[in-house]
Order: C-alpha cells, then structure tokens, then sequence
C-alpha cells in the first residue's frame, strides 16, 4: 500500500495534535481527573494503537471476481483519503503514516480483492467532486449516506456513526435531543459536513419557538474547532459521534453531551460504479473472518458495527425535533 501526503494536510493534522496539547495545558490547572481512554484503544493517552490487525487478510477469490475486467488487469485502486482526527483517521507521530478506522477497513478491503491500494491525501470536501470527475476510484472520509449525496455518489457502507455534541465542562447544557437547545449558542462544525448542512437546514427552528437564533461558527480545519471551543469562542461543537468521543478523552474540561443521530457510513464511489458489489462482498467477507472486529475493537468503536455492508442504503431518518 503506497501513500502519498500533501504537505498542507500534515501540517494540518500536525496542527490539531499541537492544539489538542496546547487544551491539555491551557486545562491542566483545573484538577480534573484525566478522562478515560476509548473501550478498546490501546496505549497512553494521546497514544495511537498500532496493532496491525489486516495483515493477515487473505484473498477473497468470490468478491475478487466481482471487480471490473480493468481493474483486475491494472492491479490496484486509487484512494482519495481525508485525515481529520482519530478514531477515523489521523497521522502517526512521523507526520506521513496514516491510521485510523477508515484507513484499516480500506486496506483490509484491499487485501481482500487482490489489490495495491494507492492512498492520496485530500482535502475533505474535495474528495466527493474529485470522484465524480474519475480521478480516483474511491473515496474515504467518514462519509454519512445521505440522500442528497446519494443523487451523486454511490456508497458501500462499512460502519455506522453519526452525529454528536460536545461542550465545556463548565457548560450548563446537559443534552441536544432537540435542535433548539442551541438557540442562543456558538456552534463549531466543520465546512462541507452533514454537521454544517443539518444546523443551517434547521436555523429556522428558533424563530418558530421564540428564541434567538444559534449561530453556526464553520472551520476548514478540525483542531479550529475544539480551539475555539476551549477560548470560550464557541459554546458547542458538532462532529463525529465517534470524533467527539475519543477528542473528548485527549482533553480536560470538555464532556461528551450526546448523540444526536447516527448515520450508515461508506466508501464513496462516482454514481454508478462497477466496483461496488466488490467491495460490499470483501466488508462482509472481513465480518464472516473476524478482520470487521478486530477493526472496531482496535479503535474502541464496537458500537458502530454493522450486520452486514449494504450497497447506497437509504438515509436514516433524522430525529423530528
């Protein structure tokens, strides 16, 4: 498996590893008890694990037949990845290593077809339209299904996450079961996320309920938003249910609030792949000999497996409140 690592995007994983540090310092005289470690993930804290539990994947001849004639011959995939923050994905201490669930699952897969997976490091909302145009095969970045990229993209699901909530310690908010619990607030998301789109999508709830409108804060970076959290410039932040869990454990005086709603996630493919029912038959060939676990386990997240990888699935309804 070859990688290849903008600069702009390791210094931009670089810079979350310094501002989650710099939180640890900023909060080191609160006294707070250190937070635990992710069910599962193994090391120090701030530690990545780095158990390789792929190497052992074998060929998996019946999905390996399923590949396009081409992509038999060529011998290997083109990979647009995104590196954000763990347990997803993120960058090894050399700055060029990339590990994380989504990195696992793609190069399991992989092995699992009898191909060389080429990873390229891109930019998150660059990956979608890059697929499209035929620049790469296919596409990883923690990617929710969801009907408005399903008119787009086709996904082969491999997790499930979703949408979650953090905030301050100090925060008097206890849970977002309701959108409009952020009326009067700051909230951190990243640009070009399902976090983004659902929080512009409903501004209008607090209009309707009489209170003043949250105020969505965007950031191209995911270090930006938890540093704006811990300045006191945000109130909240929306990220990954998994994201936020484990950026949670990395720092003092930030909790966890809530799940908000969960989301199949996949690799993302140009509308119409061939490569699909490949890819689907290699993740439920990784769950039938035990690779699925081990992933999940190895990243704390046994509460985002799957019964089985479904080919773009419908979006799973968001909560009416």
């Amino acid at each position: 498996m070859s990688t290849r690592t903008s600069p702009g995007t390791a210094r931009t994983t670089l810079v979350f590893a310094l501002i989650t540090a710099a939180a640890l310092g900023l909060t080191a005289c609160s006294g707070g008890e250190p937070a635990t470690a992710p069910a599962g993930a193994t090391g120090a804290r701030g530690a990545l694990p780095t158990e390789d539990v792929v190497a052992g994947v074998k060929k998996n001849e019946a999905a390996a037949k399923l590949l396009p004639a081409d992509v038999r011959q060529r011998g290997s995939l083109a990979l647009a990845s995104s590196v954000a923050t763990p347990p997803s994905s993120a960058y090894l201490p050399d700055g060029r290593t990339v590990v994380g669930v989504d990195a696992d699952f793609s190069a399991a897969v992989a092995k699992a077809l009898g191909l060389e997976l080429k990873r390229e490091v891109v930019g998150f909302e660059a990956i979608l339209p890059a697929l499209g145009s035929g620049k790469y095969d296919v596409g990883t970045g923690n990617f929710g299904v969801t009907e408005e990229r399903r008119r787009t993209i086709d996904f082969v699901t491999y997790i499930n996450d979703g949408q979650g909530f953090a905030a301050r310690a100090d925060s008097t908010l206890k849970a977002v079961t309701d959108l409009t619990r952020l009326c009067g607030l700051k909230v951190a998301v990243n640009a070009g996320t399902t976090f983004e789109r659902t929080l512009e999508k409903n501004k209008g709830r607090c209009a309707q309920a009489g209170k003043p409108a949250y105020e969505v804060n965007v950031y191209s970076e995911t270090g930006a938003i938890w540093m704006s959290l811990q300045q006191g410039r945000s109130d909240v932040v929306m990220n990954t249910i998994n994201g936020v869990r484990y950026a949670v454990t990395q720092q003092k005086n930030v909790k966890f609030l809530n799940e908000y709603r969960r989301l199949d996630v996949g690799f993302a493919f140009k509308k119409g792949t061939p490569l699909a029912p490949a890819f689907q038959a290699a993740v439920n060939g990784l769950k039938a000999d035990g690779t699925y676990d081990r992933i999940l386990r190895k990243w704390g997240v046994t509460a985002s497996g799957i019964e089985r990888s479904r080919i773009s699935p419908p979006e799973i309804p968001a909560p009416e409140k």
